[in-house]
């Protein structure tokens, strides 16, 4: 059986650093998702947009056998293995992605240098779940939603019946154009009760 050839065209990773999670994607279809560390609360693993900008194979010592270089201003942060394997699924880096050194192995010859890498999380998330805690009070008619391939935050907005700029408040997104498969949002109840768009 043949090896069937990657296409690098459309791909992207995502990670959740409340999550602890790297999602490799082609196009909208979710290749696969490993467990990773990130960075801890005193040095915390910048979010933002970001790309592949180097490929190192070998670094060594606490870079573990592979090395993948992020565009992430002001500092040398990368997504790499590690020589301290317990630490994945922890907040314990100076700002890196540290994955299992064989996940990091699988995924490096997927990755080409300019993919996409979008990091998100932070201090308003569940670390269990992953869904940012609302200002609005638990059990006042609040939901969560799990993002669809094809989803827009339009969309989602428009389905349950709020505003776009609740939905991003809400979630603390960023960027309301950057949500992907499986990320988990709250919906807040209607300010009205009917209201239609």
């Amino acid at each position: 059986m043949a090896a069937e050839k990657f296409d690098h065209t459309g791909q992207r990773l995502t990670i959740n650093t409340v999550q602890r999670r790297l999602r490799h994607f082609n196009g909208e279809r979710l290749m696969k998702e490993y467990p990773v560390a990130v960075g801890k609360p005193s040095t915390p693993t910048p979010p933002g947009s970001y790309k592949i900008k180097n490929k190192i194979v070998n670094p060594g010592g606490i870079l573990g056998t592979r090395w993948m270089g992020l565009t992430i201003p002001g500092g040398n942060y990368g997504i790499h293995g590690t020589n301290n394997p317990a630490s994945i699924g922890n907040a314990v880096s100076l700002g890196c992605i540290r994955m299992h050194n064989h996940d990091i192995e699988e995924l490096f010859p997927q990755v080409a240098i300019g993919t996409p890498v979008e990091i998100f999380g932070g201090s308003g998330a569940d670390p269990v779940t992953g869904v940012y805690q609302s200002s609005l009070p638990a059990g006042d008619g609040n939901k969560t939603y799990t993002v669809q391939p094809g989803d827009t935050l339009w969309n989602i907005a428009r389905k349950f019946n709020t505003t776009l700029n609740a939905l991003t408040a809400v979630n603390n997104l960023a960027n309301p154009d950057r949500i992907y498969p499986g990320q988990v949002i709250i919906i807040p109840r209607p300010q009205t009760e009917g209201e239609n768009f």
